[in-house]
């Protein structure tokens, strides 16, 4: 447990040996789906937090910007210079926004299956069409986390520098997108193209939470990821 102020502990698990990787997953509301050893990155030492307000971390209702404070809590807490960060789904957008604001503690990010930044008409209709076809999983999930948080989103996105921002990080960005994910990757593939450091992968045949369904391949994609940026 770290302690995150005014009474607060955030539960972050840990499995496995080496450099160090921060995972997070998605929702937004949900627990640390990812915090697994056998989905955890061969060869590093993952973290797996709880978000403020779910599973076994305290708290209430927050913004994004209180998750990335959070984020920083925890790695002074634990005494890490700097991390990796593997994100799935929502976890992929808190990357990219942790990366940009404290470039200095993230080495790279990995972003696995994202939304992406925005708020598309067209994309959200592709996921509303298809996602009475995805298959189900039982995931402990917060609602009025995931409202205070995806609430916050359109703040973010909407700044006025963010894409210049983006396009000036030198934190090395690779996202990743799931053969028969509902949801658009074009989100993604902007995303790689735009960051000086960016790459987009396609894994095929996989749906969106290819961590529950294809765990082996989900190991793997996401060690080669890391051990690119070593």
């Amino acid at each position: 447990m770290v302690a995150a102020g005014e009474e607060v502990w955030l539960h972050v698990a840990t499995c496995g040996e080496g450099p160090d990787v921060l995972v997070l997953s998605g929702g937004p509301g949900c627990v640390n789906y990812l915090s697994d050893e056998t989905l955890a990155p061969h060869g590093f030492r993952a973290w797996f937090p709880d978000p403020r307000g779910v599973g076994r971390s305290g708290g209430g209702p927050h913004d994004m910007a209180q998750a990335i404070l959070d984020l920083e809590t925890i790695r002074h807490e634990l005494g890490i210079a700097a991390w990796m960060v593997i994100g799935h789904s929502w976890g992929s957008d808190l990357a990219v926004r942790y990366a940009l604001e404290q470039p200095a503690r993230v080495k790279a990010v990995i972003g696995v299956a994202g939304h992406g930044l925005h708020r598309d008409r067209e994309w959200s209709d592709a996921y509303e069409a298809g996602k009475s076809g995805e298959p189900s999983i039982a995931i402990d999930f917060v609602p009025e986390i995931h409202d205070s948080l995806w609430t916050s989103f359109p703040d973010w996105i909407h700044q006025p520098t963010l894409w210049r921002r983006l396009a000036d990080t030198a934190v090395p960005m690779r996202f990743i997108g799931a053969g028969h994910d509902i949801r658009p990757n074009w989100p993604l593939r902007q995303l790689a193209a735009l960051v000086p450091r960016g790459e987009f992968e396609f894994v095929p045949d996989v749906v969106h939470d290819f961590w529950h369904t294809d765990g082996q391949l989900w190991r793997a994609t996401i060690t080669d990821a890391c051990t690119r940026y070593l």
